[in-house]
């Protein structure tokens, strides 16, 4: 499985390719605001290449505008990271760099993650854009070549997507990436059939991983406690949280398309 292979179910026309390096001055120009981040783009990124910009010539999908962002083109990045990389603080600094959303395809080792984040205007710079998100993820191993995949694979593909205007269209590539995460925890692949259902679903994602978190934190000071009575008010707490998860769990499930 590569970068390749997911670009491949994407089914891209051919009229959208750029097939172009990006070269990393462009993002420390316009995507590391640290010195540290200057080192990790130096250090980390292998390349970065421009595979695609979608936009109404290019797809036959309308552009997008409103008072806060205005889509008129989608660009579809590969991004090579080496193995030391930081992965996540890297995949955020291109998401900010580049001024279009972007789709972007990322590999290190034998992991891919698609992600994606809507952008919109800056409050405090004119003509200069931001993020509007939380930067959106699928992460995909070897392990993950089976169950759901099929389905994800087949998700993925551009003739699948909404169809109305560009930001409908990215939208909908987030709400598969969400679909992949719920579907890792459930074994059950569906993308959701109502803008509703989709923020139910990343609502209910981002509550399971509170969840978790806090469990892991209570399971640690359950390990250390010594006071019998406080270690089972922290196993108490332990099972409401883990009842608390199993009903996120099955919100997990949303509506299949």
């Amino acid at each position: 499985m590569t970068g390749a292979d997911v670009i491949a179910a994407l089914e891209l026309p051919a009229g959208a390719s750029v097939d172009q390096r990006v070269p990393k001055k462009l993002l420390l120009e316009n995507g590391a605001p640290t010195a540290g981040d200057k080192r990790s783009i130096n250090d980390g990124i292998e390349a970065l290449l421009w595979i695609a910009a979608l936009k109404p010539t290019t797809i036959g999908v309308a552009a997008y505008r409103d008072d806060v962002r205005e889509y008129l083109e989608i660009a579809v990045l590969q991004l090579a990271l080496r193995p030391d990389a930081k992965a996540l603080r890297l995949t955020e600094l291109v998401h900010r760099a580049i001024p279009y959303p972007v789709l972007l395809i990322g590999e290190q080792g034998a992991g891919i993650t698609i992600s994606a984040a809507h952008k919109r205007w800056s409050q405090n710079e004119t003509d200069k854009t931001v993020l509007a998100d939380e930067v959106v993820s699928a992460d995909i191993n070897p392990a993950d070549m089976s169950g759901c995949w099929p389905d994800f694979r087949a998700s993925l593909s551009l003739a699948r997507q909404p169809s109305g205007d560009l930001h409908a269209l990215y939208q909908g590539w987030i709400d598969v990436m969400l679909a992949w995460q719920a579907a890792r925890r459930t074994g059950r692949f569906s993308v959701p059939n109502s803008p509703a259902s989709a923020l139910a679903r990343r609502e209910a994602l981002a509550a399971c991983a509170r969840l978790e978190a806090e469990l892991r934190r209570l399971r640690a000071a359950a390990a250390k406690e010594k006071q019998m009575n406080r270690r089972v008010d922290i196993n108490l707490a332990i099972q409401r949280l883990e009842a608390e998860m199993v009903n996120h769990q099955t919100e997990l499930c949303g509506e299949a398309t």
